[in-house]
């Protein structure tokens, strides 16, 4: 009778026909790479400055041209054309030559000198919510900044110190510190949430390539020893590339990490099980290698959306919010989110970390007994 093969031994060979497969180390090992590099490149300027806007001027005064100066030294926007046409406005926001444009009506001073309101109205290209947000911005602190300075003045004369002037306009001072996006930028908003996805979509193709090439070849049926030496040869390119993530690509692009480093490492030891397990159940439901990647390839939108963080998961279907929990991403993204750029303890992601265990253990167990079932006949 021939001796069992060691289970290291049964490991190192299931890593060695994981290591083989061209196609499937080009998902696992080269894919995570390219995207950590060529992803996060889009978001490198992660917050919009110096967009171009219009001022339409009409109002001579001094106090306009002051509010002009003040929308000029701002960050968030660039002054490339002041006009006192408002349709000439209107074409360069049709053309694409600015993003938008404030005008200062012609009786601006003449109502501020009467204590009245004054409205200055702002437009921006909606199409472009980013650079839109910031012509807002832009326009409201210049002219914001101007009316401070003109209520200040009107206190002074009313007999206050300067002092007391600031005091009396602002008596409760509001300062807003974002904690866990320092610079409120798009890329380390959504990138450290795309990252959970990307090593998920990654290795659940590459797992499903690989198993099913195993059933194209009648190599699927094994004992429960042998799948699990190749369960956990996917698992090691996985947390390969879950700490290439996380211990370097966040370090390097300096996106918000490191909040709980424990728990991301906790995080990574279920959620690449789970993503595993699944990639094999799917590649032996499809039995074939160009299946699973056809099949997979167009999840990725869907499930980003389901993901919980660039659309409220309160907004979908009723039976879309049940079954976004089937993919492991849902619960990883919530649990990396809080642990590895909030800091949040463990028992904060206990829930996402108990389901991504409970996906783990279920399809582990429902690979096992169809491996030794077939294996059996």
């Amino acid at each position: 009778m021939a001796k069992q093969p060691s289970f290291f031994r049964t490991f190192i060979d299931a890593l060695r026909a994981v290591v083989s497969d061209v196609g499937v180390v080009m998902l696992l090992v080269g894919a995570p790479v390219l995207y950590g590099f060529f992803y996060p490149w889009f978001y490198a300027d992660e917050v919009v400055q110096r967009v171009p806007v219009a001022v339409v001027q009409q109002d001579g005064s001094g106090l306009a041209r002051q509010a002009l100066r003040f929308a000029q030294a701002s960050p968030r926007i660039e002054v490339t054309l002041v006009t006192g046409d408002e349709a000439a406005a209107q074409q360069a926001l049709l053309r694409g030559d600015v993003m938008g444009y404030a005008v200062l009506p012609p009786d601006f001073k003449r109502k501020v000198v009467r204590s009245e309101n004054v409205v200055v109205p702002v437009y921006a290209n909606g199409a472009y919510p980013l650079a839109a947000k910031q012509v807002q911005y832009g326009f409201a602190e210049a002219v914001g900044t101007v009316s401070a300075g003109i209520e200040l003045r009107r206190l002074g004369a009313g007999g206050q110190s300067s002092l007391q002037a600031a005091n009396s306009r602002s008596p409760v001072n509001l300062q807003m510190q974002a904690l866990f996006n320092p610079t409120e930028g798009y890329g380390s908003f959504v990138v450290a949430a795309v990252a959970v996805l990307i090593l998920q979509q990654t290795l659940l193709m590459g797992g499903a390539l690989l198993v099913g090439t195993w059933r194209e070849r009648g190599e699927a049926a094994a004992p429960a020893s042998v799948w699990l030496a190749r369960l956990l040869a996917l698992c090691v390119l996985g947390w390969l590339s879950g700490l290439y993530y996380f211990g370097w690509i966040f370090v390097w692009h300096d996106f918000p990490r490191g909040g709980n480093p424990l728990g991301a490492l906790l995080l990574l030891a279920v959620f690449v099980p789970a993503v595993v397990g699944l990639s094999a159940l799917l590649g032996w439901w499809l039995a074939n290698r160009e299946r699973a990647m056809q099949v997979l390839l167009f999840t990725s939108i869907p499930l980003a959306f389901m993901g919980g963080f660039s659309w409220p998961a309160e907004a979908l279907p009723s039976v879309l919010q049940a079954l976004r929990w089937l993919s492991p991403s849902t619960a990883a993204i919530q649990a990396s989110l809080r642990l590895n750029q909030a800091g949040a303890p463990v028992q904060a992601a206990l829930w996402y970390l108990s389901v991504l265990s409970l996906l783990a253990l279920c399809s582990w167990l429902a690979v096992l007994w169809l491996g030794r079932n077939k294996a059996s006949r």
